[in-house]
């Protein structure tokens, strides 16, 4: 397994070569997707918002994956990737707004990110086909395509990862491996010893990593991405991690994994693991940290202010934002709709 730092955030492999600055930048995402993950759930069990994932634990995984993508890259995942969307440019009222049930206009196109996904993998044919055609169209760019454990095991998956490896698509194949598919352990997912071990036999290299370990991600993420950009096509990158806290505020996870299994995790935290490694080459300093919180906390707040502001949205525009050219039946549904809502007015 690829590590650089270790748990007690010591140096036990060669590190990427970043600076002062773009390592704080990383620090300060990691505790961003921290706080706005501990207030989303807090929002939803008040009532002001809809049922959310949670990515406590996956901070490293999720900044380590995209801070080394380039302006023409794009990244698609699934609805536990926001904080990787959030590295890329998407702002934090894009993520407010699906989660609230809103149909959202802010994903920013220079960003090259697809609203999250929610079925399991189908955001991984989208990833070939995204790449193939950024390659008909002569575009540069590399697409980083991004998965949990349980999406290993859909066909969707293994389909992409064939097709892509014959056209030589490229397209790097992350799996965020936090242990659990919902209640589903990763030992019932796969007999293979690793996820990373399938990359070779769909003909391209399985990459596995500590995915608590921000250095390590952004060190194979950089080379695989490097790989596909140079037209040697995909790779797969297994990070080994672990959601700390439920797949969903829908889901309750003391019903299927001991208070053991989440302290001994709980030890390898991604956040204190960085923090201590910044402390230690005089990167971060003490007044550094709860200023860095303070900012976070202020950035999200005024994206909950803007987000409870925003007056009610319109019920018809669903029907507007599907097909280009609605279809009769979409028509008549809307028209059905409006006439409804002018009777219950």
């Amino acid at each position: 397994m690829v590590q650089v730092l270790n748990p007690a955030g010591e140096l036990v492999g060669e590190p990427p070569e970043l600076s002062p600055e773009a390592l704080r930048t990383m620090y300060r995402w990691m505790v961003l997707g921290r706080t706005f993950s501990d207030r989303m759930v807090a929002l939803q069990r008040q009532g002001r918002m809809g049922t959310f994932a949670p990515l406590n634990g996956q901070e490293a995984a999720s900044v380590g994956l995209a801070a080394p993508l380039q302006e023409t890259d794009w990244i698609l995942g699934s609805y536990r990737e926001y904080l990787s969307y959030f590295v890329k440019g998407v702002p934090l009222l894009a993520v407010m707004e699906t989660y609230k049930g809103l149909i959202t206009d802010k994903y920013p196109r220079p960003a090259r990110c697809l609203p999250v996904q929610v079925v399991l993998a189908a955001q991984i044919h989208h990833a070939v086909g995204v790449a193939m055609g950024m390659r008909y169209e002569g575009e540069p760019g590399v697409v980083v395509a991004v998965c949990g454990d349980g999406a290993t095991s859909e066909g969707d998956f293994n389909e992409a990862l064939n097709y892509a490896a014959v056209f030589k698509a490229p397209v790097v194949f992350v799996v965020q491996n936090n242990g659990w598919a919902i209640s589903t352990p990763r030992r019932q997912q796969t007999a293979a010893e690793t996820i990373a071990a399938r990359g070779p036999a769909f003909g391209m290299p399985g990459h596995l990593v500590d995915g608590n370990d921000l250095l390590a991600v952004y060190r194979v993420v950089s080379e695989a991405t490097a790989r596909a950009r140079a037209g040697d096509g995909p790779s797969l990158v297994e990070l080994v991690t672990y959601r700390l806290a439920a797949h969903t505020t829908a889901d309750d996870p003391t019903k299927y994994r001991s208070p053991e299994e989440v302290q001994a995790w709980e030890a390898r935290d991604p956040i204190p693991r960085f923090r201590s490694y910044l402390q230690t080459a005089g990167v971060l300093t003490d007044d550094d940290i709860p200023r860095i919180e303070a900012d976070v906390k202020a950035e999200i707040q005024a994206a909950v202010e803007t987000l409870e502001a925003l007056p009610p949205p319109d019920p018809a525009r669903m029907f507007d934002v599907v097909f280009a050219q609605p279809t009769p039946q979409l028509q008549q549904q809307r028209a059905d709709l409006l006439a409804f809502l002018h009777r219950t007015a």
